[in-house]
């Protein structure tokens, strides 16, 4: 094994050795939590909604962040077996259905007014780095959709996107929603992996 393989095994070992210890059920929340150390996007009393929730880290961190007062939505297409804090309601659903949505529709499966949307859905992956990078665009494209429907204005959406020839596009369309925009690869992110995320900060109000 090279040092370098070596260093990046450690680094899984140790952040997945660290959930654990944590009470956390999955390595990614680290990477939520470079996030808002950097960000700050959750505030107490904050209404987050988490797509593509399972395992349930994300979920985790965001509610207890937003404390008692707040409220975090999870959503996924499997039943999550974490146990959550009291603020927290986990949906099963399909984002994609849900992104086609109107606003009132979009209100009674899951709500809006959120303050925070969070996606760091990731695709089934092939192994083909085209294919695998359409498919994570087209989920990222689904969030999107939910955050600009979901979002109440100045709100801020975080979003897990494989690098791949849409990302400038994807790109493109959270600068139209958002007032800025940041790319941000956490360090608790394996090396060799391609994902990265878009955060957009300040929604945009709609235009009557």
């Amino acid at each position: 094994m090279t040092q370098k393989k070596a260093k990046n095994k450690y680094q899984t070992d140790h952040y997945a050795q660290k959930a654990k210890k944590e009470n956390y059920p999955a390595r990614s929340v680290y990477k939520l939590k470079e996030i808002q150390q950097k960000f700050k996007l959750i505030k107490k009393g904050d209404k987050v909604l988490d797509l593509g929730c399972a395992p349930g880290s994300w979920t985790k961190f965001a509610a207890e962040i937003a404390g008692k007062e707040g409220r975090v939505i999870g959503v996924d297409l499997k039943k999550v077996s974490e146990q959550f804090p009291a603020n927290t309601h986990v949906i099963i659903g399909d984002v994609i259905e849900l992104a086609q949505k109107d606003k009132e529709n979009l209100a009674e499966t899951i709500g809006i007014g959120f303050h925070v949307v969070l996606s760091d859905m990731a695709p089934a992956t092939t192994g083909h780095k085209e294919v695998d990078a359409a498919r994570s665009y087209d989920l990222c494209s689904a969030a999107l959709a939910i955050a600009q429907t979901g979002l109440e204005p100045a709100g801020c959406f975080v979003c897990k996107i494989f690098q791949g020839g849409d990302f400038e596009k994807f790109k493109d369309a959270v600068c139209s929603s958002f007032d800025r925009h940041k790319i941000f690869k956490p360090q608790s992110c394996r090396k060799e992996s391609k994902e990265i995320y878009i955060i957009g900060l300040g929604k945009k109000q709609e235009e009557n």
